[in-house]
């Protein structure tokens, strides 16, 4: 117990508000996220905008980028108040660890949210494993590792701490390898 209490204490602080991933129940993020707004909460919901085909009609719905997460920028005194918040289950924790994301992943996911186009890739010159960079678009200097390649157009990025992979179709023409970047 000590260890925990420790392990929170380095990582929420009392005047510097900080990002964290918090889990809901299955298909409450939209209700959570309202929740927060009304308690004052910071927080940050990435959707995605999809069109349904169904039979007789074309819906446009916005379905969350990660299932059941929502994103909360919260100091000390606001934790208890996050798992109080009615559909919250958890806070995402490392290794019993309570980690903080960073501003520029939470940028980067607002950035995927905010691309609206595919881009069909024409090769796959890049190996599994590779450090990568978009060159262009919203998505221009985010750098992951490429995980795997589907198809031909289909390329799998990791972002690291926050321990989830995110799909996303770019032109190869648009990335570039790690090793070929000044550093």
């Amino acid at each position: 117990m000590d260890r925990q209490k420790g392990t929170y204490e380095v990582q929420l602080d009392v005047s510097e508000p900080r990002w964290f991933a918090v889990r809901t129940k299955f298909r409450a993020e939209k209700v959570v996220f309202k929740q927060f707004e009304h308690k004052g909460i910071h927080s940050f919901l990435p959707l995605l905008s999809l069109t349904r085909r169904y039979k007789r009609k074309i819906k446009k719905v916005e379905m969350p980028l990660i299932p059941s997460y929502i994103f909360v920028q919260i100091v000390k005194q606001q934790y208890v108040s996050v798992l109080e918040t009615e559909l919250v289950t958890v806070f995402v924790k490392f290794a019993n660890e309570l980690i903080a994301i960073s501003d520029e992943e939470i940028d980067l996911m607002k950035r995927i949210t905010g691309e609206n186009r595919e881009v069909e890739v024409v090769s796959s010159d890049f190996g599994i494993g590779e450090e990568v960079e978009i060159l262009v678009g919203n998505l221009a200097g985010t750098r992951g590792r490429l995980v795997e390649v589907k198809q031909k157009n289909k390329v799998l990025i990791e972002i690291k701490s926050l321990g989830l992979s995110l799909m996303i179709e770019i032109d190869t023409q648009n990335l570039r390898k790690q090793s070929y970047l000044a550093v």
